[in-house]
């Protein structure tokens, strides 16, 4: 594996149980991110992909193979462990924003600070600066049913880089949004991905999405295609 691999998968299997069914879901998955990569993946619907990211950020484990990231093999920790290792070291983005209404956007972008011994003044910078990251400083004390789709997912985000996370890890951010708030939150991740030097691994249907990635890979029923660097598409 390469030595500047941040996130490396090896000979990776993952199966769902319906009754008496054995459902395949990915097949013998093997391949390296580099630091500070772009990452997108695309594939039909029921192709494993969030599947995979979820292993990727350690919310599931797979039936056998392994995934370490930044040296740590994630697949061999306990779930205490685990969920440690998730809160410093994963920054999650998803769909549908996943905030909570009655707190405000400065409320929850501290959640994920909450689980770390930060004092409440070193936690207030740092929520502070994700603010300004994503260009919502002036938008802090507002709740999520007084923003737009744009700019909860600018708040979702935010929250997903305030531990300064090893990897952020996007399940179709521009999935709910209109085409002008998905091209602006697709440039806010760009620019993560530039200015911070953010590892970024998406998942997406979003072929105009997929272009902000360096490298797109497709899945087609949990088998990994070869990937495709965005220079030569």
């Amino acid at each position: 594996m390469g030595s500047s691999a941040i996130v490396s998968i090896e000979n990776l299997f993952k199966s769902y149980h319906r009754g008496d069914q054995v459902i395949p879901v990915l097949q013998d998955i093997t391949f390296d991110i580099a630091e500070g990569e772009f990452l997108a993946l695309m594939g039909p619907s029921g192709s494993g992909k969030s599947t995979l990211l979820n292993l990727i950020a350690g919310i599931d484990q797979p039936d056998s193979g392994s995934i370490t990231i930044g040296g740590v093999d994630v697949t061999a920790l306990s779930e205490t462990e685990l969920a440690k290792w998730r809160a410093i070291n994963v920054g999650f983005i998803f769909q549908f924003y996943n905030l909570i209404p009655v707190l405000t956007a400065f409320e929850n972008v501290e959640l994920p600070l909450l689980l770390t011994p930060l004092a409440k003044a070193q936690r207030r910078e740092h929520v502070e600066m994700a603010l300004r990251v994503v260009g919502l400083a002036d938008r802090m004390d507002h709740y999520p049913g007084q923003l737009s789709g744009g700019q909860e997912q600018r708040v979702a985000i935010a929250r997903a880089i305030v531990t300064d996370p090893t990897i952020l890890v996007a399940d179709e951010p521009t999935g709910d949004l209109d085409r002008k708030s998905a091209e602006e939150i697709m440039d806010l991740m760009d620019r993560l991905n530039e200015e911070s030097m953010k590892t970024i691994i998406m998942v997406t249907h979003d072929p105009r999405a997929a272009k902000k990635a360096h490298v797109i890979r497709h899945l087609d029923k949990g088998i990994l295609n070869n990937a495709h660097s965005q220079d030569t598409l």
